[in-house]
Formats: C-alpha cells, sequence, structure tokens
C-alpha cells in the first residue's frame, strides 16, 4: 500500500496534479507593493499638474501608447503623441468654464508587477474656485519598457 501511495504522489506532481512546493501566483493581486504605489502616484500626479498647465506634450508624457479612452459611451484610441491640437483639447473646457482640475480620490484597487487598476474621482473647477462638477474613473496604469504611464481611461466625464 505504501508503495502505491508513494506511486501515485510522483504520478500526480509530475502530471501538475500536486504542487506543495510551487509558490501561488498573485496576478492582480490587493496586497500593493509600496514602490508599485509611489511609481503610480507619481505618475498620476504629473498628469494632472501638466493637465492643468494644458501642457498638452508634458501631459501625453504621461500616457503609454497606444492610449485608451472611453468616455460618453464611446472608444477613443490615441496611436502616439502629437497628434493632437492643444487648442482643441483644452480648448473645449475652457468653453465650459473650465480651469482647472484636481483629484477628489485615487485608490489602488488591484495591482502587480507592470499593471494597477485606480479608482479616481476628480473635480473640475472655475477659475473662480467653484465646481463644474466631480467624475468618478478607473485609471489602469502599465509599465513597459521600464517607465509607468497612463494606457487607459474610463471615465464619466465627457
Amino acid at each position: 500500500m505504501k508503495k502505491i501511495t508513494i506511486f501515485l504522489l510522483i504520478l500526480a506532481a509530475l502530471t501538475g496534479r500536486v504542487s506543495a512546493q510551487s509558490a501561488p501566483i498573485e496576478s492582480g493581486s490587493h496586497g500593493i507593493d509600496p514602490r508599485v504605489c509611489e511609481a503610480v502616484f507619481q505618475v498620476l500626479d504629473k498628469y494632472m499638474t501638466t493637465f492643468n498647465a494644458k501642457d498638452l506634450k508634458g501631459w501625453e508624457d504621461t500616457y503609454q501608447f497606444p492610449h485608451y479612452r472611453l468616455a460618453g459611451g464611446k472608444m477613443s484610441v490615441l496611436e502616439k503623441a502629437g497628434l493632437r491640437d492643444s487648442a482643441k483639447v483644452f480648448g473645449e473646457l475652457q468653453k465650459q468654464g473650465w480651469d482647472h482640475s484636481q483629484w477628489d480620490h485615487r485608490n489602488i484597487v488591484q495591482a502587480s508587477a507592470d499593471k494597477v487598476h485606480v479608482d479616481t474621482r476628480f473635480s473640475r473647477f472655475r477659475a473662480d474656485g467653484s465646481l463644474i462638477g466631480h467624475y468618478e474613473s478607473l485609471y489602469i496604469l502599465t509599465k513597459e519598457n521600464g517607465r509607468w504611464g497612463v494606457k487607459f481611461r474610463s471615465s464619466y466625464a465627457e
């Protein structure tokens, strides 16, 4: 009986049925490496700073390409930096009275070593400080070629 048990354990290990010695894989973990948090928040800080400065080049430097945005029921894809006109990007917001935005919260909900899901909410303001609105969003940042950037945004903002 002992020989049969040993044989079955060896067979199970060889066929992948037993993995007692291999560590579980944690992809999309809720236990987040503090270094990943720091890197992601630095990108999001730069994202908002360059957006408020109407610095299109600096803002796009926080992206990964292709860059995806889902808003208003439409998916847009930006294949590379430099394809948009700054006056058009920021002009539409300014016509609505927009002066600046700020993060209300940024909560990393899942992460791996090279991808992070961030639950965000940001607010838009007029120059006098009055509120235009709050917007819930999901940002996905990826680490590509050693650099973190915003790969995908799903937003309830226009």
